[in-house]
């Protein structure tokens, strides 16, 4: 399969991976935009992640001048899943050495950009080159609500974390990154883990091209939440410490309780109910630190493997 393709058309300068669910308006706009910025020798490999009502027809690239391909999903699977789908087909398939680019086809992650991102792709020593949002048009309170989970994240991780999927990477971090079964659980977290040379470059977001977003709070708190999946090995140890800590200031309380009570230093009724109360925390707490310890375990010993993205695919249309 692979070497059909790559004998049937010349070698792109640039792919670009976007998944895309019910937004065909908006990704024919997008693709129009990146020939006009890109160049004609950028392919595309657009994921319909499973589309009913407005499926992604392979004539939206090939409109815009582009060469490419739509790879269309048997199920919605979900953004990162699409976007992981969509790196290990560029990874098997397409045998080239140009730069792999990942945005969102909505208007938001801007093609005119891209020149950014890859500038400084081939200046830094980097194999990764992450958006990190200059100017974000949204409300206050999600602005409030991704400062809070910004300061969740690295306070249960030990990591930050201020990109999200916009982003260029060279072949090195391609094939990593497809190789990791986390990847299509939080795509911007598996950079992260892989321990890749990624860098940031300030760049501004865009306003959608047309239609609303489907993403409501509580999609954008499961997204949260995946993020920390990634990393539950070092959430669970920190957990674990904090818990151990408050079991032994809870201890060091009981020793203090008894003490006062044996030189008569205390009110009728306070030990009881102070050394209550902390013997409740105490074995409370140790009991959460056991089960956090228990649980890292089993983390440890199970080795995910990236599952074959062939299965996701219903079918390929090339444009």
């Amino acid at each position: 399969m692979s070497e059909t393709l790559t004998s049937s058309r010349s070698q792109p300068t640039l792919v670009v991976v976007t998944p895309v669910f019910e937004d065909t308006e908006s990704a024919t706009i997008m693709f129009a935009q990146l020939a006009a910025t890109c160049g004609p020798s950028t392919f595309v490999v657009a994921v319909d992640d499973g589309s009913v009502r407005t499926p992604l027809p392979a004539a939206a690239i090939a409109a815009a001048g582009l060469a490419g391909v739509v790879l269309q999903l048997r199920r919605n699977v979900g953004h990162q899943r699409a976007i992981a789908t969509g790196l290990g087909y560029v990874a098997d398939v397409l045998r080239t050495s140009a730069p792999t680019v990942v945005m969102d086809c909505d208007g938001e992650d801007v093609p005119s950009t891209i020149a950014a991102l890859l500038a400084a792709l081939e200046v830094a020593d980097a194999d990764i080159v992450v958006a990190q949002r200059r100017s974000r048009i949204e409300t206050v309170r999600f602005k409030s609500f991704y400062l809070i989970y910004k300061l969740l994240f690295r306070l249960l991780t030990g990591r930050a974390i201020s990109f999200g999927n916009f982003m260029a990477m060279n072949r090195v971090a391609l094939n990593r990154l497809s190789a990791m079964a986390e990847l299509g659980t939080h795509v911007a977290g598996t950079v992260l883990l892989s321990r890749l040379r990624w860098k940031t470059c300030p760049i501004d977001r865009g306003s959608r091209y047309a239609g609303a977003s489907k993403m409501n709070f509580v999609g954008l708190a499961l997204h949260g939440f995946k993020g920390l999946m990634i990393f539950a090995e070092d959430v669970l140890v920190r957990v674990g410490a904090a818990c151990a800590f408050v079991a032994s200031l809870s201890l060091l309380g009981v020793v203090t309780a008894v003490a006062l009570k044996s030189i008569d230093y205390a009110t009728p009724g306070w030990f009881s109910v102070a050394l209550g109360i902390l013997l409740l925390v105490f074995l409370q707490t140790g009991a959460i630190t056991l089960m956090t310890l228990m649980l890292t375990g089993v983390v440890r010993s199970v080795s995910p493997l990236s599952p074959d993205y062939r299965l996701l695919i219903e079918r390929i249309l090339e444009a």
